[in-house]
């Protein structure tokens, strides 16, 4: 979150800190000294999360099992989940994100590294965590697809459906799970991308009720009825 002086960055592990150190005893001052409880349990918890995590980055961190992460920022954000993960810190849920795949023109020159990035990153992260793996599940997934067809420029415009890829120690993988609606022209959405058959939260609420744990559902995706029928039947139970 950027903002003023006094932020929280969240770009590395070493950022998430109040940059102006006059100020974050200001505000921790006033977080832990006022009567509103709910504000004042957050503040604490936020500063005892900025002290745990300037404390890991100060840790050297060597990848495991000659795991090499690609060069770029989400090499380097696979890295530090490893690295909180096994730091026992407590995370249950991290994000990374991997742009550059937005082709309106040019596509083949353009999409020529995503795929070796996207997969060499996620490989590397299998390998650094080793065993670990068996506890953590990965859910990839993107915000829009690509149209089934080429435009006039060599790229694709924005689509719809797309696919979601999940592994670990509790995915039951070498599998395609749903329904391939097919690329014929008549089974094409609006005749022109892929037919979306599966809701992106049918995946995640598994995740979150099987892994996690977590049985309130609709808490974490709002308007939502999840129950175990909507589920893809991907992780152990």
């Amino acid at each position: 979150m950027r903002g003023s002086n006094s932020v929280v960055a969240v770009d590395t592990i070493g950022n998430f800190t109040v940059r102006d150190s006059s100020a974050a005893k200001t505000l921790q001052s006033l977080y832990t000294g006022s009567h509103d409880q709910l504000l004042g349990d957050t503040g604490r918890e936020t500063f005892e999360a900025v002290e745990l995590l300037q404390a890991i980055q100060k840790t050297p961190y060597q990848p495991a099992l000659g795991a090499l992460y690609p060069r770029g920022r989400f090499g380097e954000s696979l890295r530090q989940i490893a690295q909180l993960i096994k730091s026992d810190s407590g995370v249950e849920v991290a994000f990374a994100d991997i742009g550059g795949w937005d082709h309106h023109v040019n596509e083949v020159g353009q999409l020529a590294a995503r795929p070796t990035e996207f997969g060499s990153g996620l490989a590397a992260f299998n390998q650094d965590m080793g065993g670990r793996m068996e506890d953590v599940v990965v859910v990839t997934m993107s915000e829009f697809g690509r149209t089934a067809k080429e435009n006039g420029n060599r790229g694709t415009d924005h689509g719809h459906a797309n696919a979601m890829f999940v592994m670990g120690g509790a995915v039951k993988g070498g599998n395609v799970y749903g329904q391939w609606p097919g690329l014929a022209q008549e089974q094409l959405y609006q005749e022109r991308d892929l037919a979306l058959t599966t809701d992106f939260r049918d995946v995640l609420s598994e995740a979150v009720y099987l892994h996690l744990g977590n049985r309130s559902i609709s808490q974490v995706f709002p308007n939502y009825s999840a129950t175990a029928r909507n589920f893809r039947g991907v992780l152990k139970t």
